[in-house]
């Protein structure tokens, strides 16, 4: 089994003194090198893990206790992906054969990907169970991934592998599922590893599909090793001192480039909690960073509310986050209150909200767009809400006592990359006003594997990439207001559902991010708001108080009317990555009222 290899190979010692006392334990892979920093030149993955492998930093996986459980130095990752892959040359696949992972937290996945980059193949992570009652959703979703990328090899831990080989069961493209050890057992090629060439297919990427269906992002070695580049020497300005931590899934694009590829490539080590541990106690993340003296740690804006809501005070004590000076934002959408909140709760414990590093991307992108400039912590500007509706227009606020939407800055384009706003008929518009972002640039994806439509739909003439995000330019600088698939269109009005979500979560009985908004097109193709939310009430009165406050504040918000829903806890589907899906949402509700009766015709359709 790999992982005893990594074991085996690594240097033992006393570890943290928070740790349990054994003769022999782990410790982590150093911050300080031995290698020169590299961070540019190179053309492929294996060509910079050559490179890293030279040194002694890597890869460390703490338990859900904080306990480091394994360490992949980057030179023990290239002995074991060489070994997987000599194994994975029995198959006999094609060069760019397809190999699913499911991708959870461990050594043994890493491996496997770059094996597969070092047999000619092309990898792609596939997401864990989000949770436990999903059974029949999670093994549909493993089932759609492997039939859209026509996989010839599937592979999961010993957790997984049950749920993998249901999801192959149907499917005929597959020819082999397994474990690693199970791939171990098998006979090794003595071939020698291929060489990767820069407009290959270096693997794909599964959309969260969080407004549809998810669908695999094709990225080539050229697009991944530009943005890379510019997500270290732009972005994150990477010194040899620095070192990551990350409890980001590495199924989600900014858990695999931004805190697997972008440390190995850069060549320092980096610490990871597996998501599910995060969840449940997210003060470990946090003592990862004051323990190790981390320097850049990502997380999506929820992961920090996570953090605020469930550290205690007394926990404070116990932590010194003044190493953390890239503390990135992304992935979702960014409210300003989410880092206030969270700075002032971590002050005392020496976190610096200069350190906040708001950044844009998306996976068809390959990761990053747009960085915030590095050291000045987040900047936001409050416009009108009212111009903001009804002109699709940013106009910055100069009289108190109006509506106001606050809109966090995502910086500048990465450099070869370029953004613009457009409207509805594709022409550029000006500063301030709010239309469709675009983005033309080197780190743009190819397409979605074999899928020609979709591709059409996303790439724009002269190689556009239409994000599906809406957002508008100020100084040179692009502001994300929301997803064009998140815009309700009620009688020629702009609503943003984003904006009609926060009226709920801003009541006492609804907890944050527990409440979904979207339109439904009645028989008549009049658009209705539907609010649908999570409630724990369990009175009658209470239930219907709350349905009449929130219909009576969306009225005098936006001026239409709005049919609110109350579901029970844990109703609202999110994607792999932890998003609400709108979209599944809104399918849900569908679904509900139709077998209700309460809705004669509606359009199933993404909107």
């Amino acid at each position: 089994m790999s992982s005893t290899i990594t074991k085996l190979n690594a240097p033992l010692t006393q570890a943290f003194d928070s740790q349990p006392s054994s003769e022999l334990q782990l410790i982590p892979t150093p911050t300080l090198n031995t290698l020169t920093q590299q961070l540019a030149g190179f053309d492929t993955l294996t060509s910079a893990l050559e490179y890293a492998a030279e040194g002694i930093t890597g890869y460390n996986f703490y338990d859900a206790k904080g306990n480091l459980r394994s360490i992949l130095p980057y030179s023990t990752l290239r002995q074991n992906a060489r070994i997987f892959a000599q194994r994975l040359f029995g198959f006999g696949l094609s060069r760019g054969g397809r190999v699913a992972i499911i991708a959870d937290t461990s050594p043994e996945f890493v491996e496997l990907f770059f094996a597969c980059r070092y047999a000619g193949l092309v990898p792609f992570a596939m997401p864990i169970p989000v949770n436990l009652g999903s059974h029949a959703i999670y093994v549909q979703q493993l089932r759609g991934m492997l039939e859209s990328s026509q996989a010839s090899i599937a592979l999961a831990n010993i957790d997984y592998i049950n749920f993998l080989e249901e999801a192959a069961g149907e499917t005929t493209c597959i020819q082999w599922v397994g474990t690693p050890e199970k791939l171990s057992e098998l006979p090794a090629m003595d071939v020698e590893p291929l060489p990767n060439y820069p407009d290959e297919t270096a693997y794909l990427q599964f959309t969260s599909g969080s407004t549809r269906t998810p669908r695999g992002v094709v990225i080539t070695e050229r697009a991944l090793m530009c943005n890379l580049q510019g997500i270290v020497c732009n972005g994150l300005e990477i010194k040899p001192d620095d070192r990551s931590a990350s409890w980001l899934p590495f199924y989600h694009d900014m858990g695999l480039v931004g805190l697997v590829l972008a440390p190995m490539v850069t060549q320092i080590s980096v610490d990871y909690l597996a998501t599910r541990d995060f969840a449940i106690r997210p003060l470990q993340w946090l003592r990862l960073i004051s323990r190790n003296r981390c320097t850049v740690a990502f997380s999506q804006p929820f992961g920090l509310k996570l953090c605020t809501l469930r550290v205690r005070e007394s926990d404070l004590e116990d932590l010194n986050l003044s190493s953390w000076r890239a503390a990135g934002i992304g992935a979702e959408m960014i409210r300003p209150e989410t880092l206030r909140n969270f700075a002032e709760k971590f002050a005392s414990a020496g976190f610096d909200e200069n350190a906040f590093l708001p950044c844009y991307g998306l996976a068809e992108s390959t990761l990053a767009v747009t960085f915030s400039k590095i050291g000045k912590g987040c900047r936001s500007i409050q416009v009108d809400s009212k111009a903001l509706i009804d002109k699709r227009m940013a106009v910055r606020l100069q009289a108190d006592g109006r509506k106001q939407n606050e809109f966090v800055n995502c910086g500048r384009p990465l450099p070869g990359h370029t953004v613009k706003i457009v409207d509805e008929d594709g022409q550029q518009l000006s500063e301030m006003m709010v239309g469709s972002v675009l983005v033309h640039g080197d780190s743009v994806m190819k397409g979605y594997y074999n899928n020609l439509e979709e591709t059409k739909k996303a790439l724009k003439s002269g190689n556009w990439l239409d994000t599906g995000d809406i957002g508008f330019l100020f100084e040179g600088d692009l502001f994300i207001t929301g997803r064009r698939t998140d815009v309700i269109i009620v009688n020629g009005r702009n609503i943003r559902a984003q904006d009609i979500e926060e009226l709920a979560e801003q009541q006492p009985e609804v907890r944050s991010r527990e409440a979904s908004a979207f339109g439904v097109n009645d028989e008549d193709g009049t658009t209705t708001i539907v609010l649908v939310i999570e409630c724990r009430l369990t009175s009658v009165t209470e239930r219907q108080s709350l349905t009449t406050r929130l219909q009576q504040l969306v009225y005098m918000a936006f001026g239409v009317n709005s049919i609110v829903e109350l579901v029970p806890p844990h109703t609202l589907p999110r994607t792999s990555s932890g998003k609400l899906s709108r979209f599944a949402a809104r399918q849900g509700y569908i679904q509900r009222a139709n077998l209700a009766g309460q809705l004669s015709f509606v359009e199933l359709g993404d909107r």
